[in-house]
C-alpha cells in the first residue's frame, strides 16, 4: 500500500508519525525494549503527547532477530497466529555504549542508535545488511482513519528480492507491488493462490513478516531503494534472517516456520487425471489406464476430478451412482493394476449436498455475525464453508475423508481455500481479516492429519492449490489454473521457482495447461518440463490429457521423459530428502545454487533440479532455446559426449525427444536400475555416473541408507560403498561397468 505522493509528500488524507529518537532502552527476558517518541524531546512538555512507538527486539533462534512494533498495546489479541518453532539456545547477548544498544544472536546483530535521529541497523560479518532510518518505520492513517504500521528496509545497490509466495510475474520482485492476500486468479495475474509474507535477497538475508492477514509489500516501488511492508494493525512483528547464502536463509526460515514433509516415493511418478468438465465413467477411466499400459507409459496415480461426485453436491464425498455404481469394486480393480488413487475435494459445502443440513445442524459451517450460515452462489449454488477453527468441525470433516480411505482412496487433491469472506464470525473468535489467508493452513492440515493417521507418516500426500506460511509442511502443491500457451508455461515456471524461494520443497503444474487444449507441439514441450519437475500430473479443464489424443510422437515423448524421471529416482529422492531435512527445494532457481554468479540473478526460464542437474525447458514449437551455463564444463545428460563450458549463454535447437539437461561439473549422479516405477529399492543395482571429476576429487553420494564414495586417483575412478553387499556400478561418460555384489569397490579407467 502506498502512503506517499512522491518522496516528499503524503497522499491526501494520510497522516504519519515516525520514531524520531530513542527515549530509553530496557532489557527483559533476553530482549531489548525501546521506547521511541515520534517527535524530538526538547522540553518536558514534549513528553506529554504521542504517539510513542514501542519496539521490542528479540530472537527466537540463532541468526534470526525479530522486531515487534507496537502503537496501542491494549488491543484484545485475536487469532490466528503462525505456528513458529524457536530454539532454547539463541546465543543472545546485549551490549551497550553511549551511542548504541545492540542485541546479537549468532552472527546477526541489531543495533539501535541511542542518540541522534532514529536509526536501526542489522549487521553481520562486520557489514550492514539492511537498515531502517528516519521516516522509515511509521504509524500511518489513511483518509478513512484506518490504522497501519509500516516499515521500510534499505536495499543495497544491486540487491535482488525473491519469494513472497507463488507469484507468476518476474522472478525478481524489485519494482513490484505485492499484496499478501489469497485469491483465485489463475496464473496470469498479479493475484496468487499461495501468499507468503517472506522475501529472500541475494545480499545475505531474508525478511519474514509475522502477520497472517493482509501485508502489502512495495518492493523498490514506492521508495525505489527500500522494501516497504505495512499491515492494518496496532502491533506488527518482522524477523530478519541471516544466511549468509540463500540456502542458509531458507534453512533458517523453514526451521522457524516448518520443514516440508517427505512425500512417498510413489507420488513422484506420473499422475493422470480425468480432467475437470470432461465426461467420464469407469469405462473411460479403464480405457485411459489400459491405454497407458499398452503403450508402455508407466503410470503411478490416477486422479478423479470434481465430477466423481454428483453435480451441485460438492462436496458430499459420495460417488455419483449414475456413473460409478460400484466405487469400492472400481477402486479394487484400479489397485489390481498397481495404481494409487486420488480424488478431488474442497472445503465448500453446496446447499444441495446432504452435508449442508448436517453441518448446519451441528454448527460446523461458517456463520455470519448474526448467527446465520454464510452462503453465496459463486462456484457452487448456495455454498457454505466448513469452519476449520472448530475442532469439532475438523473432526466431522475428517470422518467423511476416512470413509473414502476405507474404500481404497490413497490421497486427496485439496482444491480451493482462497475465497474466504470477511463478513463472518469464526467459532474460535478469530479475526476475519487474519483468517482469510490462514484458512488454507487449517484446511490442508486437517486433510494431511487424516492421511497421516490412516496411511502413516511416510504415505501422507495431498495435491494442494492454496497455501500460506507453514503450509510447506503439507506437500505437494500445484500451480493452479494455467492456460494452454507457452506464455502460461513460462509463468507457471516463474511461480514454481518463486514458491521454492518461499520455503516450499515440492511443486507441480498441469502438463499442457489447464484452460484450453494445447497443440501437439506445446503438449510435447510441456511434457519434458513437467516430467523434470518434482511432481508430474497430466490434467486439463475441458479436454483429456492422454498423450495419444495429440499424436503418436506425444506418446514417444511421454514415454521418454517418464522413464527418464523414474530412472533418476535415486537422485531425485535424495533431493527430496534434502527438502525435508533442510528446507532447500527440489526445483531451485539458479540464484539459489549460484548466488555469487551475477548472471544467475534474473534467470527464470531455467532451473536446477536438485543440486546437479540444470534444466532449460523449451518454449518454442521449433525447439529453439537459449540458456545460461555457469562456470565449468557441463555435460549433456541425454548426449553424454557433448559438453558446454561456461560461463556463457548457449543457443540450441532441440527435437521433441530432447531438452537441455546438463550435469554440473564434478557431479556423481546415481541412476536407478528400473524405469517402470518410482517406488523401488533405489540402491539395488544403482549405477553411479561421474562427470568431470578432477584428479584427487572425491564425492560421496547417498542413496537411501547406502553411502557411496567416488574418488579420482590419477586416471582411475575408484568407487566404494559402506554396504559391500549392495549390487552397484559406476559409469563414466557412456561406459557403464557394474561391480559384482560383495566386492565393495571398483576401479575404472577414464575414457
Amino acid at each position: 500500500m502506498k502512503f506517499t505522493d512522491g518522496y516528499w509528500l503524503l497522499r491526501e488524507g494520510v497522516t504519519a508519525a515516525h520514531p524520531a529518537e530513542v527515549l530509553d532502552v530496557t532489557e527483559s527476558d533476553g530482549a531489548l525494549e525501546i521506547h521511541a517518541p515520534t517527535r524530538p524531546i526538547r522540553t518536558r512538555g514534549d513528553l506529554m503527547t504521542g504517539p510513542v512507538m514501542t519496539i521490542n527486539a528479540h530472537t527466537p533462534m540463532p541468526d534470526v532477530i525479530g522486531l515487534t512494533l507496537t502503537h496501542f498495546a491494549g488491543e484484545q489479541p485475536r487469532g490466528p497466529e503462525f505456528e513458529l518453532t524457536g530454539s532454547d539456545e539463541t546465543g543472545a547477548h546485549m551490549a551497550y555504549d553511549d551511542e548504541h544498544a545492540t542485541l546479537t544472536s549468532g552472527a546477526l546483530s541489531v543495533r539501535v542508535a541511542r542518540t541522534g535521529p532514529w536509526q536501526v541497523e542489522f549487521l553481520a560479518d562486520g557489514r550492514t545488511l539492511t537498515s531502517s532510518g528516519p521516516k522509515s518505520m511509521g504509524i500511518m492513517r489513511d483518509a478513512s482513519g484506518a490504522h497501519y504500521l509500516r516499515e521500510q528496509l534499505v536495499l543495497r545497490v544491486g540487491t535482488s528480492v525473491y519469494g513472497l509466495g507463488e507469484r507468476f510475474g518476474p522472478l525478481v520482485k524489485n519494482g513490484q507491488v505485492v499484496d499478501i492476500w489469497q485469491a483465485d486468479g489463475g496464473t496470469c495475474s498479479e493475484q496468487a493462490y499461495k501468499n507468503v509474507p517472506f522475501y529472500l535477497t541475494d545480499a545475505g538475508y531474508g525478511v519474514f513478516v509475522d502477520h497472517p492477514g493482509k501485508v502489502s509489500f512495495e518492493v523498490a516501488s514506492e521508495v525505489v531503494s527500500r522494501v516497504q511492508f505495512s499491515a492494518e494493525a496496532q502491533e506488527l512483528t518482522y524477523y530478519v534472517i541471516y544466511g549468509p547464502t540463500p540456502k542458509d536463509i531458507l534453512r533458517k526460515y523453514t526451521a522457524l516456520t516448518g520443514r516440508p514433509a517427505l512425500p512417498p516415493a510413489w507420488s513422484f511418478g506420473l499422475w493422470l487425471s480425468t480432467s475437470f468438465t470432461t465426461s467420464y465413467d469407469e469405462e473411460t477411466v479403464t480405457s485411459f489406464v489400459d491405454g497407458m499400459r499398452e503403450r508402455e507409459l508407466p503410470l503411478s496415480v490416477f486422479h478423479f476430478d470434481c465430477f466423481w461426485m454428483r453435480e451441485f453436491n460438492w462436496c458430499d464425498f459420495e460417488w455419483d451412482p449414475r456413473v460409478f455404481p460400484d466405487p469400492a469394486g472400481m477402486l479394487a480393480r484400479l489397485k489390481a493394476k498397481d495404481l494409487r488413487v486420488c480424488v478431488w475435494i474442497n472445503p465448500y459445502i453446496a446447499q444441495r449436498s446432504p452435508l449442508f443440513a448436517e453441518g448446519k445442524a451441528l454448527g460446523h459451517l461458517l456463520k455470519r455475525p448474526d448467527g446465520s450460515v454464510w452462503q453465496w452462489d459463486l462456484w457452487q449454488p448456495g455454498m457454505a464453508l466448513v469452519d476449520f477453527t472448530s475442532p469439532a468441525a475438523r473432526d466431522w470433516y475428517a470422518t467423511k475423508l476416512e470413509a473414502l480411505l476405507t474404500q481404497g482412496v490413497d490421497c486427496f487433491k485439496t482444491d480451493f481455500g482462497e475465497r474466504v469472506p470477511l463478513d463472518v464470525a469464526w467459532s474460535d473468535g478469530s479475526d476475519p481479516e487474519r483468517m482469510h489467508n490462514y484458512y488454507t493452513y487449517l484446511y490442508n492440515r486437517t486433510v494431511f492429519d487424516v492421511l497421516r493417521k490412516h496411511r502413516g507418516e511416510e504415505e501422507a500426500v495431498v495435491f494442494a492449490r492454496s497455501a500460506t506460511t507453514g503450509s510447506q509442511k503439507f506437500p505437494v502443491h500445484w500451480g493452479g489454473d494455467c492456460e494452454a500457451t507457452y506464455e502460461s508455461m513460462a509463468e507457471s515456471l516463474r511461480g514454481g521457482l518463486s514458491l521454492g524461494l518461499s520455503g516450499f520443497g515440492y511443486w507441480s503444474h498441469d502438463i499442457g495447461g489447464f484452460e484450453g487444449t494445447p497443440t501437439p507441439a506445446l503438449f510435447k514441450r510441456w511434457l519434458a518440463f513437467g516430467l523434470l519437475s518434482s511432481h508430474s500430473r497430466l490434467h486439463g479443464s475441458s479436454s483429456y490429457r492422454v498423450p495419444w489424443l495429440f499424436d503418436e510422437e506425444s506418446v514417444d515423448v511421454a514415454r521418454r521423459f517418464t522413464r527418464l524421471k523414474l530412472s533418476l529416482m535415486p537422485y531425485l529422492y535424495e533431493a527430496a530428502r534434502t527438502a525435508q531435512a533442510e528446507g532447500v527445494p527440489m526445483m531451485r532457481a539458479m540464484v539459489l545454487e549460484f548466488p555469487d554468479d551475477p548472471g544467475c540473478a534474473h534467470l527464470e526460464r531455467q532451473y536446477m533440479l536438485g543440486p546437479d542437474l540444470l534444466v532449460a525447458p523449451v518454449f518454442d514449437d521449433e525447439g529453439d532455446v537459449t540458456y545460461y551455463v555457469p562456470e565449468g564444463t557441463w555435460t549433456h545428460y541425454l548426449s553424454p559426449g557433448e559438453t558446454v563450458t561456461g560461463p556463457r549463454w548457449v543457443r540450441e535447437r532441440h527435437g521433441f525427444l530432447s531438452v537441455p539437461l546438463l550435469v554440473r561439473p564434478g557431479a556423481v549422479i546415481p541412476v536407478g536400475a528400473r524405469d517402470d516405477r518410482p517406488d523401488y529399492d533405489h540402491a539395488d543395482g544403482v549405477t553411479l555416473r561421474a562427470y568431470g571429476l578432477e584428479r584427487g576429487e572425491q564425492r560421496t553420494v547417498r542413496v537411501g541408507d547406502v553411502a557411496f564414495t567416488v574418488v579420482r586417483e590419477g586416471d582411475t575412478l575408484r568407487a566404494s560403498c559402506a554396504d559391500p553387499s549392495a549390487p552397484w556400478g559406476l559409469a563414466a561418460g557412456e561406459r557403464v561397468v557394474r561391480a559384482p555384489a560383495g566386492t565393495g569397490f571398483l576401479s575404472l579407467e577414464l575414457g
